[in-house]
């Protein structure tokens, strides 16, 4: 390290001077973490440090011994030089395990991630701590860093891995541009005798290391409880500070929360699944996905947006299997670096399997009274609402100063100012907006008709009046409107029930004639009918009067649960099959 020294202090001798540089103020964060720092005081031609020049070192570390799992990589929106002095890629683990400063002149690389990183350290002491964690906890930039670090994105988000991230500074240090993390500062500044916290204090010392600390012990580090604002010593850094840790299932921050039902479906049938996301804000930045596992499928619905403090469903269409069974439907949520669980219990049942027994012409019921129709329950409209995010734009200038001299001397370095010169401002536009967001609003409607009349085999029947122990037909027309057709299906399954059973003990599942949002329904084909036809025999014994089948429309589903609805009809009873029979004598002839 003292030729490491020797080599800076060297080249720094050959430097023309310059002004004073003064900092600019300028906002940052952290991760995993909290952060603080504050104001940079005043730099020189020598020793500076302009805002935005730092990145972020990740490693990947296995949660249970702390082993370093993958080369160590750097972050950064603003690459310098590839022939800046740096330590190599070593983490703060690794030095915490008695690795030794190399130091290395050239060769350095950095990753500019496609999407942009908020500034990590603080001038001010105000640091963007949760946008720092959204950044680190998007699926995009934990995809991004699977990659770049050789593993399965699942794998890594798996729970046995974690991102120690360590923010990383760009400056001039005794005439010479080098890199370090807030670890190799301060190791460094052991090795130079307290120079670099001389020279650099409020940045190697006091802005970096506290760009990023843990809220909670992690990694066999613990959670920071000292100053915020103040210079730290080496020590407290090696011990304490400059790191941030994502942890994946075991996020501290609260995971998103699942609401769910519990349903009762029909076999062969088209169905949504839904369930409610909250917790946090979901946006395209950090969005929120969940996966349905359904009889030994997934699917997962992606980008699921809501703002803070609200709540959004999520829903899948699926078909239900074709035998009677219950089920369980496991989902998965998972936003930023955390999940949750839940479980749906489904109940699946098959209508079919109690028609009315076969009618006979000795039928009594002596004792019978007719009932009164009995309701099932009914939802004939429904509404809900998907969050549309939207960028609020909000351009900031973030400067950054570099002197243009007028002239340098062949011994200098390509970067070197000149004796004469000016500080110019080559800083950028950047867009600090946030995420907005609408309410599309959408809904589904249910309308049918019920129709029955004698059966047309019937000899004796006028009109809606028939005699007791003939057949009647029925017809039910059903139609679905909605401006999602993606999240609702129509109406499947019609199911009548009739008044000599009390409209309970038996019934009749209808056939569907035509289906989608526009159906029929008829009875089945009855299997006492002479002639096969569609048709349910009325009993001989029913009193003269109304007779008022009951037919309950469902199985039409949107995202906030099932329409349905009750049908009625009536025709008239007068006589009975009986006396149509007529008893003569056989004709001898």
């Amino acid at each position: 390290m003292k030729r490491f020294l020797t080599i800076l202090l060297s080249l720094s001798l050959a430097l023309c001077m310059v002004a004073p540089l003064t900092a600019h103020a300028d906002t940052g964060g952290s991760g995993n973490v909290d952060g603080g720092g504050g104001g940079m005081g005043d730099g020189t031609s020598t020793n500076s440090w302009n805002p935005g020049n730092e990145g972020v070192r990740i490693t990947v570390v296995r949660a249970t011994d702390h082993a370093v799992v993958a080369t160590p990589f750097d972050f950064t929106n603003k690459a310098p030089a590839s022939s800046i002095y740096n330590f190599g890629k070593a983490s703060k683990l690794q030095y915490s395990g008695g690795r030794g400063l190399s130091p290395v002149k050239g060769g350095y690389v950095a990753i500019k991630p496609a999407q942009t990183m908020p500034r990590i350290i603080s001038t001010n002491g105000s640091n963007n701590i949760e946008a720092i964690k959204r950044y680190f906890c998007s699926e995009y930039v934990v995809k991004r860093i699977a990659e770049v670090a050789g593993m399965n994105y699942d794998v890594l988000i798996g729970g046995n891995y974690k991102l120690l991230l360590e923010p990383i500074a760009y400056y001039k240090f005794e005439g010479v541009m080098i890199a370090t993390t807030a670890t190799e500062a301060a190791l460094y500044d052991e090795q130079v005798g307290g120079l670099l916290r001389k020279r650099m204090t409020s940045l190697s010392h006091k802005n970096l290391p506290l760009a990023m600390f843990l809220e909670v012990a992690d990694l066999g580090y613990p959670a920071w409880s000292g100053s915020k604002n103040k210079t730290a010593s080496n020590a407290d850094i090696k011990a304490a500070l400059g790191l941030g840790v994502v942890r994946f299932k075991d996020m501290p921050t609260d995971p998103p929360d699942v609401s769910v039902y519990d349903y009762e479906y029909r076999v062969n049938t088209e169905v949504i699944t839904s369930i409610i996301v909250s917790g946090g804000q979901s946006d395209p930045d950090n969005p929120v996905s969940a996966t349905f596992y359904v009889n030994g499928r997934s699917h997962r619905v992606s980008n699921i947006y809501y703002p803070e403090g609200d709540s959004q469903l999520a829903w899948i269409r699926w078909t239900t299997p074709s035998t009677p069974q219950t089920m369980t439907i496991t989902v998965s949520v998972s936003g930023g670096c955390s999940a949750s669980k839940a479980t749906i219990h489904v109940k699946i049942v098959d209508l079919d399997k109690n028609p009315p027994p076969n009618p006979v012409a000795d039928d009594r019921n002596d004792g019978f009274s007719k009932p009164s129709v009995t309701n099932k329950p009914q939802k004939t409209s429904s509404s809900w609402s998907i969050w549309r995010p939207w960028w609020q734009e909000y351009w900031v200038w973030h400067s950054d100063w570099d002197w243009e001299s007028e002239g340098c001397d062949s011994s200098c370095d390509d970067d070197c100012p000149g004796g004469h010169g000016e500080w110019v401002d080559n800083g950028e536009w950047v867009d600090e907006g946030w995420w907005e967001f609408d309410s599309d609003q959408y809904s589904a409607s249910l309308s049918a008709a019920m129709s029955i009349q004698p059966d047309e085999k019937n000899p004796t029947a006028s009109g809606k009046t028939l005699k007791s122990g003939y057949g009647i037909n029925q017809a039910v027309t059903a139609n679905v409107s909605t401006n999602q057709s993606s999240a609702v299906t129509g109406a499947q399954n019609a199911v009548t029930y009739f008044p000599e059973f009390q409209y309970q003990t038996y019934w009749r599942l209808l056939e569907r004639m035509s289906g989608g949002y526009s159906s029929r329904f008829e009875f089945k084909k009855n299997q006492y009918s002479t002639y096969s036809r569609r048709t349910h025999f009325t009993p001989i014994w029913y009193p003269d009067g109304s007779y008022t089948p009951h037919t309950w429309l469902i199985d039409s589903w949107t995202p906030t649960g099932m329409l349905s609805m009750n049908l009625t009809d009536t025709v008239t009873i007068r006589g009975n099959l009986w006396t149509d029979w007529h008893i003569a004598p056989q004709n001898p002839n």
